[in-house]
C-alpha cells in the first residue's frame, strides 16, 4: 500500500475547517503527536528520502517506516506503521533499542492534529488539520492506494484541495521544516 498525500500551508487553519465542515463531515477532537525522527547508522535518510520514527499519541505508540517518495507532485510513498506497547515508557525503551542499533535521535517533532474523513469522488479522503510547533499550519488530504490506482487517488487529492481553495503545496516533511527553522534560529 502507498500513502498518497498533498500537503497545503495555510494561514488561515479555522477558514480551511469551516469549509470542510460544509462538506458535511464530523471533526475528531484534537490529538496532540509527539514524532521522534531517528537517523540511520548505515545510510543517510536525507539522501535516500526516507524515514524512521516512534510516534506518541497520548498513550498510542506507533513505529514507522516512510519510503522514499514516488513523484515530483505529490508525497506519494510506501509508508509501514506498526503499533507499539502503551505508554511513554514502552517509547523510551523502543527509542534505547534505536539507540543500541546505532540509529540516532533527530529531533523531536510536535504538532496538534485533528481529522475529519471527507467523501470525495467516489471515496474517503482523510483531511488532517495540523499546527505544528515551530513550523506553522497544514492541511494534509491523505488516502491509501494499491499501486494500480495512485493516478486515481492523486485525481482525488487535487480536485478536493482546489474545492477547500487550498494553493500552497508543500512537499517537504514536517521534519525538514522544523530543521530548516532550527538552523535558521
Amino acid at each position: 500500500m502507498y500513502e498518497v498525500e498533498q500537503k497545503y500551508c495555510v494561514t488561515e487553519l479555522a477558514a480551511v475547517q469551516q469549509r470542510v465542515s460544509e462538506l458535511g463531515v464530523v471533526w475528531d477532537d484534537e490529538v496532540r503527536q509527539v514524532d521522534r525522527y531517528f537517523a540511520h547508522p548505515c545510510r543517510d535518510f536525507t539522501q535516500t528520502d526516507e524515514a524512521l520514527r516512534i510516534r506518541q499519541v497520548g498513550e498510542a505508540n506507533f513505529v514507522t517506516y516512510k519510503g522514499p517518495k514516488i513523484d515530483r507532485t505529490t508525497k506519494t510513498r510506501r509508508e509501514l506503521e506498526l503499533p507499539l506497547a502503551a505508554g511513554s515508557a514502552f517509547a523510551n525503551e523502543f527509542a534505547q533499542l534505536l539507540a543500541l542499533l546505532g540509529f540516532e535521535l533527530v529531533a523531536d517533532v510536535c504538532k496538534v492534529r485533528r481529522k475529519a474523513v471527507v467523501t470525495w469522488h467516489g471515496g474517503p479522503i482523510e483531511v488532517v488539520l495540523d499546527r505544528v510547533d515551530q513550523v506553522g499550519e497544514f492541511v494534509e488530504l491523505e488516502v491509501m492506494a494499491t499501486a494500480e490506482n495512485l493516478e486515481t487517488a492523486k485525481q482525488r487529492l487535487a480536485s478536493l484541495g482546489a474545492e477547500l481553495e487550498l494553493e500552497t503545496v508543500e512537499r517537504r516533511s514536517y521534519l525538514e521544516l522544523f530543521l530548516e527553522n532550527s538552523a535558521s534560529d
